[in-house]
Parts: C-alpha cells; sequence; structure tokens
C-alpha cells in the first residue's frame, strides 16, 4: 500500500512539474511572460478559484448523513487551519525580511484540490473525496481572510473582509445549493465546470513563469524552505493525528484529514505572493520544493492515517 501511494502522489507531482515547465519554457521563449501571468492573476483569483468552490459543493449528493459528514469534516478541515497557523506563529517572525510572509503562509496552506483529491480517490474512494472536499471549502474561507492577513502583513482583522472575498462569497453560493439538493441548469453548470476546470493549468502554468525568474540554484540552499516543509509535512500531520486519537474519532475521515493536512504547499502562496506585489519567484520555489519533498512524506502519512482509522 505505501508503495502504491508513493506512486500516485509522485504521479501527481509529475503532472504538476509538466505543467509548470511549460510555464518555465513560455518565460524564457517570450511566449507567455512573468509580467502577464501577474495581469492575469486576477482571473484565477475571482473567477476561476470561486467556480472550483461552487463545484465542490455541487457534486456532493444531499443526505441526512452527508450532513453529520459535513459538520465533522467542517470541524477538524478548521481545526487543520488553525494548528497550521499555531505551529506557524514562532517562526518567521523578522521583519528586514519582508518574503517571510510567503514562508508562513506555505506552511500553513496545503494543496488540498490538487494533490489530495486524487490520493483520497484513489485511497479512499468516493468517501474521501467527500471529506476532501470539505477541506478545500474550509480552505478557500480560511486563505482568503486569514491567508490574506499573512501575505499582506494586515495586524486587524476586517470583518467585511470575512464576507466580501471570491472565497466566502462562492460558499455562500455553493452552500444553498447543497442543503436544498439544487442542481443548475446545464447551460450554467456547464460554463461553472468548464472554469473550474481551468484552475490546476492555469495556475501552473503562471507558476511556471515566476519559476523561471527566480535562482534555482538557492532552491537547496534556503534553511527557511525546509523549516517550511518540516512543518507543512510533518509536524502539521503529526498533530491532527493527535487530535484524532484524543477525541477517539476513527473511519474514514482520518486517512482523508491526515492527507490533506499532509498536502504541500499550496498553489495559492504563489497566487496571493503576485497578486499582493510580494515575491513570486520566491514563492515559486518554496512551492516546488515542498511538492517535491512531499512525494516521499505523503505516503507515510496516509498510512499513519489508515493505522488509526
Amino acid at each position: 500500500m505505501f508503495l502504491e501511494n508513493l506512486a500516485i502522489a509522485a504521479k501527481q507531482v509529475g503532472i504538476l512539474y509538466i505543467l509548470v515547465a511549460v510555464g518555465f519554457i513560455c518565460d524564457k521563449t517570450g511566449l507567455f511572460k512573468e509580467k502577464t501571468a501577474r495581469l492575469s492573476n486576477d482571473l484565477l483569483f475571482y473567477i476561476i478559484t470561486p467556480a472550483v468552490i461552487i463545484t465542490a459543493f455541487m457534486s456532493m449528493d444531499n443526505t441526512p448523513e452527508n450532513y453529520k459528514k459535513l459538520l465533522l469534516a467542517f470541524a477538524f478541515a478548521a481545526a487543520i487551519q488553525i494548528v497550521g497557523a499555531l505551529i506557524a506563529l514562532p517562526f518567521f517572525r523578522d521583519k528586514s525580511k519582508s518574503d517571510n510572509c510567503i514562508y508562513k503562509f506555505a506552511s500553513n496552506y496545503g494543496n488540498v484540490g490538487y494533490m489530495a483529491l486524487p490520493l483520497a480517490n484513489a485511497v479512499l474512494g468516493a468517501e474521501g473525496v467527500f471529506y476532501c472536499s470539505v477541506v478545500v471549502m474550509v480552505f478557500n474561507i480560511s486563505s482568503f481572510t486569514h491567508g490574506i492577513m499573512v501575505m499582506t502583513g494586515e495586524k486587524k482583522f476586517d470583518p467585511k473582509k470575512l464576507i466580501l472575498n471570491p472565497g466566502t462569497i462562492a460558499v455562500l453560493i455553493g452552500l444553498p445549493l447543497f442543503i436544498f439538493g439544487i442542481r443548475l441548469p446545464e447551460i450554467l453548470q456547464t460554463p461553472v465546470d468548464y472554469l473550474a476546470s481551468l484552475n490546476t493549468p492555469l495556475a501552473m502554468i503562471f507558476f511556471g513563469t515566476y519559476l523561471a525568474n527566480t535562482d534555482l540554484k538557492t532552491m537547496f540552499s534556503d534553511k527557511r524552505i525546509y523549516l517550511t516543509a518540516f512543518l507543512k509535512l510533518i509536524v502539521l500531520p503529526l498533530c491532527m493525528l493527535g487530535l484524532f486519537k484524543l477525541f477517539g474519532v476513527t473511519g474514514a475521515l482520518v486517512p482523508a484529514i491526515i492527507l490533506s493536512s499532509s498536502a504541500p504547499s499550496a498553489n495559492n502562496t504563489v497566487m496571493f505572493a503576485a497578486k499582493y506585489d510580494k515575491d513570486a519567484p520566491c514563492a515559486s520555489k518554496v512551492v516546488a520544493m515542498v511538492s517535491f519533498m512531499s512525494i516521499l512524506t505523503m505516503p507515510v502519512m496516509i498510512a499513519l492515517g489508515q493505522q488509526v482509522a
């Protein structure tokens, strides 16, 4: 089972790196430059990501059992973000280093959509995908509120931003669709599906253009990347494992949440860095390295989660 999980994780990272390579080559050949990617970033931020969230809600069946599962999954998905924020809090505090916000964001927010969902489908089946879809929703609510505060360095929380952000607005649209079992007519559903399907390829191509403008040699000498990987890939999932043992929770929820919490740093690290005029090439470097290291760590964490379940 470990080798199967290893192969799945390696395959997903491999697909990711092929798309990144497309963006890298496009930048180097002048076909699609980093500047253009930055100008196009709002398309991901305001249109495509909300479409992903709405699609996730509509993919879940409206049943009484799923309501219970939804609430439990929501609680532990929120715990991922809270614990992730807490373990990253003591680190990356040097205010003289303006890019520390990138490492802190990458330590907390994982690539739950692209990495966790396919692994959940392969290892746990439909129930695992359901739980991971809830994690994706909570991730987006948190990243568009707390995540923005981390990336921008804002000290005070603006309540308006809890509602007036693409992630929360998408949830407010998608949640009633799930609760009332509403299915959009095909003329609306199909465009939403098309937009959602653009998320991974566009994010990775943009990612590649940013990576093309960073010093790749520093990827292996940057100690903060290794600290980020340690916090994100090892400490966070082990803390979640401890919570499950503490509350005596078992079942498919356990490996699904452990799998999600062990996912490498999110593509949003790069998207948010570009959006808020931070060092996007640095963010690309962090995400690339942490994603590569996750090939070995994710199968181990999944195996631990399955043992507890």
